[in-house]
């Protein structure tokens, strides 16, 4: 498995319409995106790494997983990220109102959307097990002539 940074492709393979000094972040192509990246995904063996979900095609993806955490906690990360006002703000109001794992939950079958905890250090190693568990499952599901 490889782990795709979405953020990351955005700059490096100019995915963007430029930058929102507002937010201090590109402002994505989602076309540009999907075109810079369909090879790759459907070739399989990727984790997309990225905060939204919905605009990757469904028969790209077989998990998704969102991640969830309290909002002091999700506060005090992204005032240490150094993230601008209006993007903090925009994340808090996000994670409160549960917008992407409704848009999760909107764009995927139930059983494709997992959504987890992400509050403490014992979290994110409860997370990983769960996730490679997953992967474990799913390569033996999924092998030649598996039932």
């Amino acid at each position: 498995m490889e782990h795709l940074s979405i953020n990351k492709i955005v700059k490096e393979r100019a995915c963007h319409d430029g930058w929102d000094p507002e937010f201090k972040s590109w402002i994505v192509d989602d076309d540009k995106l999907l075109d810079s990246i369909e090879d790759e995904v459907q070739a399989g063996g990727y984790i997309i790494d990225w905060h939204a979900c919905d605009l990757f095609p469904k028969s790209w993806i077989d998990l998704v997983v969102v991640l969830r955490t309290e909002s002091t906690q999700l506060y005090d990360r992204l005032k240490a990220r150094d993230y601008p006002e209006a993007k903090l703000q925009e994340n808090m109001d996000s994670e409160i109102m549960e917008v992407l794992l409704e848009e999760a939950r909107d764009s995927y079958d139930a059983e494709m959307v997992v959504e987890l905890q992400s509050n403490e250090s014992e979290d994110l190693e409860s997370n990983v097990d769960r996730i490679e568990t997953w992967i474990k499952n799913w390569k033996l599901n999924n092998a030649p002539g598996a039932a």
